[in-house]
């Protein structure tokens, strides 16, 4: 390995000027989305992920970085652009230009070929920038033979790449020190210095960034964007935004780093010197230490940022073990301490692989959300909100048939764990006579699949008339009985037949009745888990998206005393006594002319029931409505966005798909029913009503809640359950989560989880409330509490769950029995469930004895629209 000479050549540069007037950035929630694909993606495939996560920008700093390029945009040969080394330069002083190319190019490389990006006309008055986008240079470039012949010489390099791959770094970096990074005027600096892989990034948004490059149309195999400046360091414009690269890899990250000081001494020891006193550029550089200096493999460059911790080291192999105890011996102190999550965007020259990776921090204190399709192409995304995810492939499938606007899997990682330790990668291989594959992997290498055995669809046509359709339902039955037929029959079908049944409903909905119908069973659709035969679930969602969304439309056609629709671009109705149909396609993620403002508006007006189609990641759904919401009922349908149900007090709510993070903070009553997923810091100080979840929890649910919520989650949750938990003795009124562990297949079948509850600080420092655990395996161990204790399931503990599990089955589909039951096998309440309650039960204080013992059974749901 060539490590020891890439660091004793580094003696020489030039050390950067003192850090002591960094300054102090917020800190705040970044938007980060990224794509990899066995097709190449176009980059305006980004826009509407970026587009969306503009509240987590500020207009201060976005970039976007794409690898395995498309060598037509650039008008150079493939072999040049595999070859050859891309240097992405940003010139703030187009005098800088010859300079840069006398001083530093002309010196160390041959260039093979000179690109302008051209910038939109007039970009900075058109997109409202603070600062003027620089002119961006991609010189082509090979590393000189006798340049190279004497570097490798002098510093005994053993190969040859290596050599040329620290030129071009110390080039660099050389470039940045001189023109840019030192302190007083900023004329130039290096964008990307990567084989295969260019960086742009400017003071604005992301999005600002693509439109202004006129990148909509450059194509590649991965893609990562980002809003926000860096949280730790002077912002300079434009050299303080992400992407910050290594050498082959560039990086953006949402949070901040609390050991900044000490990374820069970490990286300072080994001759590496952030020039931009932010925290990206040194996670950046501390990956490309990591990968390409020490040559570690993926697997030990991730294990080095985000170290396996407390009982999941204990679960690791023994040789993990050793290993991992060896890479923290030696690297602990180039480990980021606080909340972050990582995307990579990485070109491997040798292999001429490409690859997407996100790693998340050991405490999970950043939101990420992974995703993966495969068809005929496939695509892995992840991003911090799942709203992004769909925006993105909403955008893919309207312009490619190979893709649709549904994701077979999505999923949150566990970081530092034993489980997937907190990492995924998407690898693009491609060479040869064959056709580039994805392939996902988690840290360990194990693979990520959908069911292979579901056939994806050769493309997804309008819902057609006839046929099938015609004779399903033709009969005139009730909701459910439609919905049983089409179940019974959907095995055998082709995604043609059930593109006619949609197609059958979409036309015979001419009057209220029949809408309401037809409402009612795409919605059982939409919900239910049932066999889907050879067919995806994804493509049956995405089929059902558009056919909800054309009966929608046929309500704003024509409006009826029972259905009142509801744009963005027209004054608001008066609904009273009707039920308003929200098109919430236009209406802002937040602010005044929000989608959750104008819900607000039309309850003072007296509307009480709502049918909000086609969201977009509107954040704050059913928040404002104020405490005289009892009676009220929100059917969400699409992608909702963050906040949704926080503070609610009595309306019901029905989420008809995931939800993502801060779902029902401080909610204090009501009843939230989600048919999907939620995200981070679910039922976060939480005062009091129910909420039903069928899939999983992310990471920290029900911390810091009090009263008596009561809340059921059929699948998992990832860490930090019911933290702080604060909720009285739920035999007293008190609150309490039930978590089933068990999760569905593709064709509806119910399976038991590993383990019901995989991470630790569960209940940790709970002073009350309860956990009820399915566990008829016995998985939870005392080891994963920190002030709780598991206890044996009493029967007065049965007859308070019991009404909970009842209405869990009404909503889901959950059979009580198949709960009560492990292998077949029937089981006692005490034998499938336990319970886990603060250790210090009995010392609870008197005044926790106020909890309101009344409304303690579960409200039954107000029926759909």
């Amino acid at each position: 390995m060539d490590a020891e000479a890439i660091l004793a050549s580094r003696r020489s540069l030039p050390r950067p000027p003192p850090a002591h007037t960094r300054k102090m950035e917020a800190e705040g929630g970044c938007g980060v989305i990224g794509m990899a694909s066995s097709a190449e993606i176009e980059g305006r495939h980004l826009l509407p992920a970026l587009q969306q996560m503009r509240n987590r920008g500020n207009g201060k700093g976005g970039g976007v970085a794409a690898a395995g390029l498309d060598p037509d945009f650039f008008g150079v040969r493939p072999d040049v652009l595999a070859e050859d080394y891309l240097l992405a330069i940003a010139f703030l002083d187009p005098a800088a230009r010859p300079e840069v190319e006398r001083s530093f190019l002309e010196p160390n490389f041959a260039v093979d070929r000179d690109a302008e990006l051209a910038r939109a006309p007039g970009a900075r008055s058109a997109f409202g920038l603070e600062v003027e986008p620089p002119a961006v240079h991609c010189y082509f470039a090979r590393v000189r033979p006798d340049v190279l012949r004497d570097f490798a010489r002098r510093y005994g390099f053993s190969e040859e790449s290596a050599a040329a791959d620290e030129i071009v770094y110390q080039t660099s970096y050389r470039l940045d020190r001189a023109l840019y990074a030192a302190a007083g005027e900023k004329r130039a600096f290096v964008l990307s210095r990567g084989k295969d892989l260019l960086v742009v990034k400017m003071v604005g948004y992301g999005d600002d960034v693509v439109r202004t490059y006129g990148l909509e149309g450059l194509r590649a195999h991965v893609w990562i964007g980002h809003h926000r400046y860096p949280t730790k360091g002077r912002v300079w414009h434009p050299g303080g935004a992400h992407p910050f690269v290594g050498l082959h890899e560039a990086l953006v990250h949402n949070g901040d780093f609390a050991n900044y000081t000490s990374l820069c001494s970490w990286l300072g020891q080994r001759n590496v010197h952030p020039l931009f006193l932010t925290d990206t550029e040194v996670a950046a550089l501390a990956f490309d230490l990591l990968h390409r200096v020490y040559g570690y493999p993926l697997e030990y460059v991730i294990e080095a940022l985000a170290p396996t911790t407390e009982r999941d080291f204990a679960l690791l192999p023994p040789t993990k073990r050793r290993v991992y105890r060896m890479l923290r011996a030696v690297h602990v102190h180039g480990s980021p301490d606080g909340p972050w999550f990582f995307l990579l965007a990485q070109s491997d020259p040798r292999s001429r692989e490409c690859r997407l990776v996100g790693i998340t921090d050991t405490s999970m204190l950043r939101p990420q959300v992974f995703a993966i399709q495969r068809g005929d192409a496939a695509v892995g995304l992840a991003a911090s909100e799942k709203q992004a995810i769909d925006a993105s492939l909403e955008s893919l499938s309207e312009a490619d048939g190979r893709f649709w606007s549904r994701a077979d899997l999505y999923w949150s990682a566990r970081g530092g764990s034993h489980t997937d330790g907190g990492a995924f990668a998407f690898t693009v291989r491609r060479g040869g006579e064959a056709e580039p594959e994805l392939v996902c992997t988690d840290k360990f290498g194990r693979r990520i699949e959908p069911d292979p055995s579901k056939r994806p669809p050769p493309t997804l046509a309008p819902a057609r008339r006839g046929g099938e359709g015609a004779r399903l339902l033709g009969g005139g039955e009730g909701a459910e009985e439609l919905f049983a037929h089409v179940v019974a029959q959907l095995p055998t079908f082709g995604y043609a037949q059930l593109s006619e049944i949609l197609g059958e409903l979409e036309r015979a909905a001419w009057d209220d009745a029949a809408r309401e119908r037809a409402i009612a069973i795409v919605t059982l659709l939409m919900d239910r888990r049932y066999a889907t035969g050879a067919l995806k679930r994804s493509a049956i969602l995405t089929l059902l998206d558009r056919s909800l969304a054309v009966l929608v439309d046929a309500i704003r056609r024509s409006p009826s005393p029972r259905y009142a629709w509801v744009g963005c671009e027209e004054p608001l109705p008066d609904a009273r006594g009707a039920t308003a149909v929200v098109d919430a396609r236009g209406f802002a993620s937040e602010g005044p002319r929000s989608l959750s403002r104008a819900l607000v508006t039309l309850h003072r007006r007296g509307c009480r029931r709502f049918l909000v189609a086609n969201v977009r990641g509107q954040r704050f759904i059913g928040c404002g409505l104020g405490p005289g919401s009892a009676g009220t009922h929100i059917d969400v349908y699409g992608i909702a966005g963050d906040y949704l149900g926080s503070g609610i007090d009595g309306c019901d709510i029905v989420v008809h798909g995931s939800a993502q993070d801060q779902v029902a903070q401080i909610l204090k009553d009501g009843k939230l029913v989600v048919h999907g997923d939620v995200g981070q810091t679910f039922l976060y100080a939480a005062k009091g009503g129910q909420v039903f979840v069928v899939g999983n929890a992310a990471g920290r649910p029900l911390i810091n809640a009090v009263g008596r919520p009561r809340a059921v989650i059929n699948g998992t949750c990832l860490d930090y359950l019911a933290e702080s938990f604060m909720a009285g003795d739920p035999l007293q009124g008190g609150g309490f989560a039930i978590v089933n562990g068990v999760a569905f297949d593709e064709d509806g079948g119910l399976a038991d989880l590993d383990n019901p509850y995989p991470g630790g600080n569960l209940f940790s420092l709970a002073s009350g409330g309860a956990i009820y655990m399915r566990d008829p395996r016995r998985r939870v161990g005392e080891d994963q509490l920190n002030g709780g204790e598991i206890v044996p399931l009493g029967d007065d503990d049965w007859k308070l769950i019991r009404p909970y599990l009842e209405e869990n089955e009404r909503l889901f589909g959950i059979p009580l029995a198949r709960l009560l039951s492990i292998d077949g096998r029937a089981l006692a309440p005490g034998a499938a469930y336990r319970k886990i309650r603060p250790s210090a039960h009995g010392a609870l204080l008197p005044e926790e004895a106020w909890v309101n013992r009344e409304d303690t059974q579960p409200r039954a749901a107000a029926s759909n629209p």
